[in-house]
């Protein structure tokens, strides 16, 4: 398993690379635009030469990319939900065009019309966003810690939505704390050996790309997202040594989200590498 965290692009996309290989990573995720909105900085040829040169330079081979939060592609705002798949498009593109092995997003809620509706919107917004996409990205749906109604906590929507789709670009980032958080237990190795074989049933072991690697600073079922360090909150290092060390999982890349500073990222990916021994 390859750790690493979400890192800053401050200053410019290209210092990424720098940025994880400072902190000891072996993988990363960044914003490729502000997460809140507003224009997406350009991708010209000098910044994407910076790009991969920085990142031939780090030694990192794998990276990923995370959507904006504003995403709601079950949004009763037709503006909201046209943006969303538009956004996404792009965050697609623009991965291709860097690099990136996916670009994980948040469907968004089905406050607005209800658990049905808001399926079927978002599963006609996947559409039109894969349409005619053939770049190297994949887009990944996140699992969700499902406050509120959120879509997306549980394996069975997304099982649903993949399979509806039948589209080779569309994976699944997995959070460890968005999991926990919706009732999947991985806290010993019968209940991990549980979850995932639900996970397996449903969606397809082949569909799970990556891994958000997060504590939860609430306990098992709560359905609220709260993340925690490695090691301080409700799931526990022993946990996540069995997460890291399961034969089905190893090969995957894994990314830290936890509230902290690049110093902590630092210690907590070396934590990681520990527990993997």
């Amino acid at each position: 398993m390859q750790f690493g965290a979400h890192v800053s692009i401050a200053g410019g996309v290209f210092n990424a690379p720098l940025n994880a290989h400072a902190i000891g990573a072996d993988t990363f995720q960044i914003f490729s635009r502000s997460p809140r909105g507003g224009r997406a900085p350009e991708l010209t040829a000098e910044v994407l030469k910076l790009f991969k040169d920085n990142l031939k330079q780090s030694g990192i081979k794998n990276f990923y990319i995370h959507a904006p939060y504003f995403i709601n592609l079950a949004s009763k705002e037709k503006r909201i939900q046209q943006g969303s798949i538009q956004i996404l498009r792009e965050e697609l593109e623009r991965g291709s065009k860097l690099g990136a092995a996916g670009m994980m997003f948040h469907m968004g809620s089905a406050k607005d019309f209800g658990p049905e509706i808001s399926f079927s919107m978002v599963e006609e917004s996947l559409k039109a966003i894969l349409k005619g996409y053939t770049g190297k990205t994949k887009l990944l749906i996140e699992n969700s810690a499902g406050a509120g109604e959120i879509i997306g906590a549980d394996f069975e929507t997304i099982g649903k939505l993949i399979k509806k789709l039948k589209n080779p670009q569309l994976g699944v980032c997995l959070d460890t704390c968005h999991m926990f958080a919706s009732g999947y237990d991985f806290k010993t190795t019968a209940a991990l050996t549980k979850t995932l074989i639900a996970f397996d049933k449903h969606i397809g072991l082949n569909k799970l790309v990556c891994l958000h690697l997060n504590d939860s600073l609430t306990v098992l079922n709560s359905h609220r997202d709260r993340h925690a360090d490695i090691g301080f909150g409700e799931i526990g290092l022993p946990a996540f040594k069995l997460l890291i060390k399961n034969q089905k999982l190893k090969h995957l890349d894994a990314l830290l989200e936890t509230p902290t500073s690049n110093e902590n990222y630092s210690k907590q990916i070396l934590k990681l590498k520990k527990l993997q021994k």
